[in-house]
């Protein structure tokens, strides 16, 4: 099997499941994952055949591919603010508009940075603290997860990449474990925020494969991690300490209201698709 015989292959099968567009973007990721080579260089190479190894790789890839399991997953890679994530199953999948979160975020900051500390809730792969670590070296970077197996993910990650970041264990919602936390300039979460009445109009490759836990939220209390987040902030953010969260497009204005009757003051913030997708929240001087 040639590489061009691979990518036709794998494109005609994707092209069953996914646009074409997307069919043709993940066909591309598989093709450079095999052969270790950019597109560019690859087009001066498609009548090189494949080893006998890459060709059983491959489909057991394309395998994968056509059960809805999202490419990040398959190759256990994927690209945040231009370093790479190992990521599976455990941890969800970095988004371009958590990209945008950590962007705000530093474009906020005052340089240079003397002192600067920050938590981030809901670490995941690691891809948010670990960004912020390196593009802000001096800060004091501190991010906790519930899930045990998430921050084996997160850890790697910052080892692999050489960014340290301090990792805890605990679930943030039970008071008495996040009031042990000392106080931070920066409190930053992408939490769960999607209600679980909203599953059923969701993709495959998204409910069967990523994480629920890190996803869905009752229906009753849709903001509940907002919540705790607001009456944490209260007594854990510094004199000019700012929250910054990614938050459901459908609920901004319900996410603000929460804020500013907690005693914050708020900023929404469009992605780049226009879609309310991040909240700045900072306390009000009394």
């Amino acid at each position: 099997m040639t590489i061009k015989e691979a990518h036709e292959h794998c494109l005609e099968k994707l092209k069953s499941i996914y646009e074409e567009g997307e069919a043709t973007a993940i066909t591309e990721l598989v093709l450079e994952h095999l052969t270790r080579t950019g597109k560019t260089e690859r087009r001066f190479q498609l009548a090189s055949k494949l080893s006998n190894e890459k060709k059983i790789q491959f489909m057991e890839i394309l395998q994968r591919l056509q059960t809805h399991e999202p490419v990040q997953y398959v190759l256990n890679e994927a690209w945040f603010c231009g370093l790479k994530f190992y990521v599976d199953k455990n941890v969800l999948i970095p988004r371009p508009e958590t990209e945008e979160l950590v962007e705000w975020i530093i474009s906020g900051c005052k340089f240079p940075i003397d002192t600067l500390s920050i938590l981030d809730i809901g670490s995941g792969s690691g891809c948010i603290p670990i960004a912020l670590k390196k593009r802000l070296g001096k800060a004091d970077v501190w991010s906790c997860d519930v899930s045990s197996e998430a921050l084996k993910v997160a850890n790697l990650n910052a080892v692999t990449l050489g960014i340290n970041v301090n990792f805890i264990e605990f679930n943030f919602l039970n008071e008495p474990e996040r009031e042990k936390l000392p106080s931070f300039d920066i409190i930053v979460s992408n939490p769960p925020y999607i209600p679980q009445k909203d599953k059923e109009n969701m993709r495959r490759n998204v409910t069967d494969h990523e994480p629920a836990t890190a996803l869905f939220v009752p229906d009753n209390d849709a903001l509940i991690f907002y919540k705790a987040i607001a009456a944490f902030g209260k007594n854990h953010l510094t004199g000019n300490g700012v929250i910054y969260m990614e938050i459901n497009e459908s609920l901004g204005e319900e996410t603000a209201a929460m804020f500013q009757l907690n005693g914050y003051k708020t900023v929404i913030k469009k992605d780049m698709q226009g879609k309310d997708r991040m909240i700045k929240a900072a306390l009000i001087d009394l």
